[in-house]
């Protein structure tokens, strides 16, 4: 038999014993609960545990599996029932209660709780399915596509659903062939820069050495983003099978995993999936029976955002401080011990095995002409629908935000998208037809990044986000470099004081000026690109810069120097003692007329007030410019503020 018969052999032997396996699943009533990260934050363990104790003290015939996140993490915890008979039900926000309910309901009578469903997983006559709603008309699901619905601690499962069919395939060609393949469907890298993953492949490929490496950046630093994060815990040998690929392709015998520690899911879900894939000769000596030999370690970064970047991620590796170092040489040509090494992001490498599999020119149906396939983000902030969204490059914002993500909590105009990261920009209502690409955020002055993406309403200061982001990435600076150190410093003093209300007109042009001098004189891309939400916000909010500036006023009313809090007596209710019960420091008093006030110098500012006052009164307001202190007490100077 010749060796790609041998190959594909092998393969279909796994695959054939994983069909059985997963087959037998779906003749019993079977219960996947969602317990990645997300839905462990939101109880799902708890869930987990009821589901087990429920069909346990019953004796019931029912398979109970965790599984990773589904993308819906606003619904968490999320949990799928099939039952033979009826269309597998998604059900969202399932408490203990309601476990117990499906369990007699559900598993026992056969009463599907239709009440409780969010939507059904394939199309029937009985309940729509995800499709039928907007979210999923425009989502387009290629790597996400098996996250929470496949157990991520069973090979099988992933077998089963054509996994490593594409490793098979790829073993089954010439490594140069397996190449054109990537370098044709125009894949970019998902981290951040964009880069075409099939030069970065060739340029590894074609340098000299008798060694070379492969390396996942599981390294995901940005505030808000965690997709990454939940495909290592949902689907992590899609992971692998990239990387086995790409190790293949550029003659690779060792590779790493570099994800963070604070990650100890996605670690454990990593670990077993590479101890699983051992055992089937998936990894290590002759891979599916093939000459090829190839192995991968997991190696665990301390959080260091500066990390994320090549250079400094290999010296991490290399036991050396995370410190991003001169290019060239670039790591294609000399990175991890000096030899030729490959670093590909976690979605970029899970695109990998559906390229293969299915071809260039399918995935370059996908998307645009530049920037073709899907593009996954996760959207956070004010937005109605958090999660994990799957799209199309091209799409635009609008229709992430408002279709995909259901629009803005509490129907508040929007704002603004902080996009791409602490390291993008933020992009103004103007920019929400703007499609998704990597060449049209640029142009815009943001970035793709690694798909973070927080929406911002009326209540969101542009000012205070642009100086919160560039604190972050201040204070992740590793200091190489004296603009990137010593400027964005400096920057982060000037923000500081004008939501303090002690700007200076001259601080806007100062701010840009500076800007400009970090993104030129900075090594890496930290640096580079951490002022782009200072000039993004200052390019379309800068009337927000000037009221801060010129009037002592945060329009957003969010900078707490330059607001204060204060009861509306036409609004409050003499029987009412709310506010009274949830001040900390016992500013809020009652007057003469049994009404609320304030005292303005013992009011720290915390909110609580406001939080507390009921919905029907509203009484507790912020104003700005703040009052201005006479007596120590609000009294009659919120009118006269107002007027």
């Amino acid at each position: 038999m010749s060796a790609t018969g041998t190959i594909i052999q092998a393969y279909e032997s796994l695959k054939k014993a994983a069909v059985i396996k997963v087959e037998a699943l779906k003749q019993k009533p079977l219960v996947l609960v969602g317990t990645a990260t997300c839905g462990r934050a939101a109880g799902a363990l708890n869930v987990l545990q009821t589901f087990r104790d429920e069909i346990s003290c019953r004796s019931l015939d029912v398979e109970v599996k965790e599984v990773g996140c589904i993308g819906h993490c606003y619904a968490e915890p999320v949990v799928i029932i099939a039952k033979p008979g009826f269309p597998a039900l998604c059900y969202g926000s399932v408490d203990e209660g309601m476990a117990g309910r499906l369990v007699t309901d559900f598993l026992i009578n056969d009463d599907p709780c239709y009440e409780f469903a969010m939507a059904a997983l394939e199309p029937n006559d009985q309940f729509p399915t995800f499709a039928d709603f907007p979210r999923g008309v425009y989502e387009k699901k290629i790597i996400l596509a098996d996250c929470g619905l496949i157990d991520p601690e069973d090979i099988d499962h992933y077998i089963a659903h054509d996994g490593y069919a594409a490793l098979a395939k790829a073993l089954s060609m010439d490594p140069a062939e397996v190449l054109e393949e990537i370098k044709n469907s125009k894949l970019r890298g998902r981290g951040g820069a964009g880069f075409p993953t099939g030069l970065k492949w060739e340029a590894c490929r074609n340098a000299s050495g008798d060694q070379k490496y492969v390396i996942c950046n599981a390294d995901e630093g940005d505030p808000g983003a965690f997709m990454d994060r939940a495909i290592l815990e949902s689907n992590p040998h899609q992971v692998l099978e990239g990387l086995i690929i790409a190790a293949y392709t550029v003659g690779a015998e060792q590779g790493y995993i570099y994800v963070r520690a604070e990650y100890p899911l996605a670690v454990t879900r990593i670990r077993t999936a590479l101890e699983q894939a051992r055992e089937r000769h998936l990894l290590g000596e002759s891979i599916l029976g093939s000459n090829f030999n190839f192995d991968i370690k997991i190696f665990q970064g301390s959080g260091a955002f500066v990390c994320g970047e090549e250079t400094a991620l290999i010296a991490s590796i290399e036991g050396f401080a995370g410190v991003p170092n001169h290019r060239p040489p670039y790591p294609a040509h000399a990175g991890l011990h000096s030899k030729p090494t490959v670093i590909n992001n976690v979605k970029t490498l899970s695109y990998v095995p559906h390229i293969i599999r299915n071809g260039s020119d399918w995935f370059k149906s996908i998307g645009t002409p530049d920037s073709p396939g899907t593009a996954v983000f996760a959207l956070a902030g004010k937005v109605v629908s958090t999660g994990l969204a799957e799209v199309p490059m091209g799409t635009t914002l609008r229709t992430l935000v408002y279709d995909v993500g259901n629009g803005i909590k509490e129907d508040k105009p929007f704002k603004a998208v902080q996009i791409g990261g602490p390291s993008g920009g933020c992009l103004p209502e103007s920019a929400l037809d703007l499609p998704i690409d990597f060449d049209s955020l640029q142009q815009a002055g943001a970035m793709m990044g690694s798909g973070g993406l927080v929406v911002l309403d009326e209540d969101d200061c542009m000012v205070e986000i642009a100086r919160f982001f560039l604190d972050f990435t201040q204070k992740e600076s590793c200091g190489k470099c004296t603009f990137c150190r010593l400027g964005t410093k400096q920057m982060l003093d000037i923000l500081t004081e004008i939501t303090e209300g002690r700007g200076k007109p001259e601080d806007i042009d100062l701010l840009w000026e500076l800007a400009e001098d970090i993104k030129a004189g900075s090594l890496c891309g930290l640096g580079k690109t951490a002022p782009n939400p200072v000039l993004t916000t200052i390019r379309y909010f800068r009337h927000e810069y000037e009221a801060h500036i010129q009037e002592g006023r945060c329009p957003a009313l969010m900078c707490k120097e330059l607001i204060s809090y204060a009861i509306i007596p036409e609004k409050c209710s003499k029987l009412c003692n709310v506010c009274i019960g949830s001040c900390p420091v016992e500013a809020i008093y009652t007057r003469d007329d049994m009404l609320k006030a304030i005292y303005l110098d013992k009011c720290v500012k915390c909110n609580s007030c406001m939080v507390a006052c009921p919905p029907q009164y509203k009484a507790v307001v912020k104003v700005s410019p703040p009052i201005v202190e006479r007596g120590g007490s609000q009294d009659e100077q919120l009118s006269n503020h107002n007027n």
